[in-house]
């Protein structure tokens, strides 16, 4: 059965990004001694799956970021919006979650990273994310882009464990409770 996943940080008030998407906050904060378990957990998906704002963030980047193939789901950039170096690479889709989630496992994915603001929270509404690992960066935004958006009722998490590390952050790691 395919299931969701999503590793993600925010500031301590829930941000992902601000208002204009800049993640520079994050970054500042990024100490490359410090491992904060995401080569761990790219290694046990099968796929990325993003939105087009995460995309058109990352998709400049050399060298490409990404070990695994990646899905941007979008219903306004095409094909041609694909860099002819990630050809092979990414792909675009304008398919529901649902819809999504039928085709991965069609195509014989299993784990797949869901990220991006908007595709997670309408993953978490269609109940297709399995578990959230949420590192939160000790600053404060006072707005931006929320990581989590309106839902039609309560969510219920489980709590599996949380780590704190030398550089401030605080990792936590919840299973969706069913």
């Amino acid at each position: 059965m395919i299931t969701g996943h999503v590793f993600i940080a925010t500031s301590l008030d829930g941000f992902i990004a601000r208002k204009d998407g800049d993640i520079g906050w994050l970054l500042e904060r990024d100490d490359p001694a410090e491992d904060h378990g995401y080569d761990a957990f790219i290694e046990k998906v099968d796929i990325i799956l993003m939105g087009r704002g995460t995309f058109e963030k990352m998709r400049d980047e050399r060298p490409w970021f990404y070990t695994r193939p990646v899905l941007v789901l979008s219903a306004s950039l095409k094909d041609q919006d694909i860099p002819a170096d990630l050809a092979g690479k990414v792909r675009i889709s304008n398919k529901s979650p649902e819809q999504t989630m039928e085709m991965l496992e069609a195509e014989g994915h299993r784990r797949v990273y869901v990220d991006g603001g908007k595709v997670i929270q309408s993953f978490l509404r269609a109940g297709l994310i399995a578990d959230l690992t949420i590192t939160q960066v000790p600053v404060l935004l006072g707005e931006g882009r929320s990581l989590f958006g309106a839902t039609s009722s309560d969510i219920p998490l489980a709590h599996q464990d949380t780590k704190s590390f030398a550089s401030g952050l605080v990792q936590s790691r919840y299973r969706i409770a069913t």
